[in-house]
Parts: C-alpha cells; sequence; structure tokens
C-alpha cells in the first residue's frame, strides 16, 4: 500500500496544490454550515409576532422578533418598525429590499468561492494527468529497447493520481455549495413571505 506521503510525491506539485484547496474547501464547507445554521427557521415565531403586531400591541411583536439569528426575522422586525412609525410605504418598502438583500448577500459570501473550487479543481487534476502522461512517455521513448510495460504503467499510474484527486476535492465542493445555495434560496423566500405576510395581515386589518 503506499502512503499518502508517497501518493503526493507521485502526483507533484499539482496533488499538494489540491490539497490546499481541500483543506480550504473543508473549513469552509464548516463556516457557512455554522453561519446559515438555522436561517430558514422561525416561522412559528414569526407568526405569532404578526399576530399580536395586528392586535394593535406592537412593541411587544418587535421584542419577541429582537436578538435571533433569523434573516427573515431581522427584516420583518425592520417592517413593523416602519409601519409602527407610519413611515410611506414605498419608502418603507425601498428600504426593506436593500436590507433583504444585503441579508441574501451576507449569505451567499464565500459560497461562490466553493463553487470555484469544485469548478477547477477537475481542471487541475487533469492537467496535472496531462503532464504525467507527457512525462511518462518522454521517459519511454528515452528508455529505447529497454523499454517495457511496468515502466509506463507506473508513469500512467501517477499521472491519473491527479485526476483522481482533483475528483475528490472537486465532488464535496460541488455537493456543499449547492445544498448552501438553496438554504440560502429558502432563506430569501422566508425573508419574502414574512414581509408580504405582515403587510397583508397590517393592511387587512386596517
Amino acid at each position: 500500500m503506499q502512503s499518502t506521503l508517497d501518493i503526493m510525491r507521485a502526483g507533484g506539485p499539482i496533488v499538494l496544490l489540491l490539497l490546499m484547496l481541500s483543506l480550504g474547501s473543508v473549513a469552509l464547507i464548516v463556516v457557512k454550515a455554522l453561519q446559515l445554521r438555522g436561517v430558514a427557521s422561525g416561522d412559528a415565531r414569526r407568526d405569532a409576532a404578526m399576530k399580536t403586531f395586528v392586535g394593535g400591541d406592537h412593541h411587544a411583536a418587535m421584542a419577541s422578533l429582537d436578538g435571533t439569528a433569523v434573516p427573515a426575522d431581522r427584516i420583518t422586525r425592520a417592517a413593523m418598525q416602519g409601519l409602527d412609525a407610519a413611515r410611506p410605504r414605498t419608502a418603507l418598502v425601498a428600504e426593506l429590499e436593500w436590507r433583504g438583500n444585503a441579508e441574501i448577500s451576507q449569505m451567499q459570501r464565500h459560497i461562490r468561492l466553493l463553487e470555484l473550487i469544485a469548478m477547477i479543481s477537475p481542471l487541475l487534476g487533469l492537467l496535472g494527468t496531462v503532464l504525467g502522461m507527457i512525462q511518462a512517455f518522454q521517459e519511454l521513448a528515452l528508455a529505447q529497447g529497454a523499454a517495457n510495460a511496468s515502466l509506463l504503467a507506473a508513469g500512467i499510474w501517477s499521472a491519473l493520481l491527479t485526476t483522481a484527486a482533483g475528483l475528490i476535492v472537486a465532488i464535496p465542493a460541488a455537493i456543499a455549495a449547492t445544498l448552501l445555495s438553496e438554504k440560502v434560496d429558502r432563506a430569501a423566500v422566508k425573508i419574502e413571505t414574512g414581509v408580504g405576510q405582515l403587510f397583508t395581515r397590517f393592511d387587512g386589518n386596517g
């Protein structure tokens, strides 16, 4: 069995680069997973707060959404503040829109980097394979009559190693980027839904 160090040596600098990308990808996945934990939750809390707000107890409704880490809670609370202050609806909607965009932008931060890692890792692996194959056939040509199948097989094995490494890095990064993006999309829907429900209930009550 080849040790990890032997495999890295066989793969050359591209495998080392892929290892660095892999470590960065794992760290990024952990950070984003912790950041986005629960961002699409809180439906019951917001529903109760809206009922309280429409019922006339604005202070209690806004207090119930204080201090949460859920973007939809923060935007809904901002909408309640605007309605409580009787701000013009056009100005309030515009403010809520940029606030919502800022929340979504913060949630999406670094996910594109994961997508980039997922895209370039197989290409780096393929580059390593091509370079390795070139080197293997050069050695085969230099060997001339002394060439044998084991010499070619060793070169091909080392070359294909980088492709496998590239895929090993790319697949988890691609899966994580997709799942994290889907969570951001759900959180964005919660933001829009929360504000829309609040306006509808408040206008209907008036």
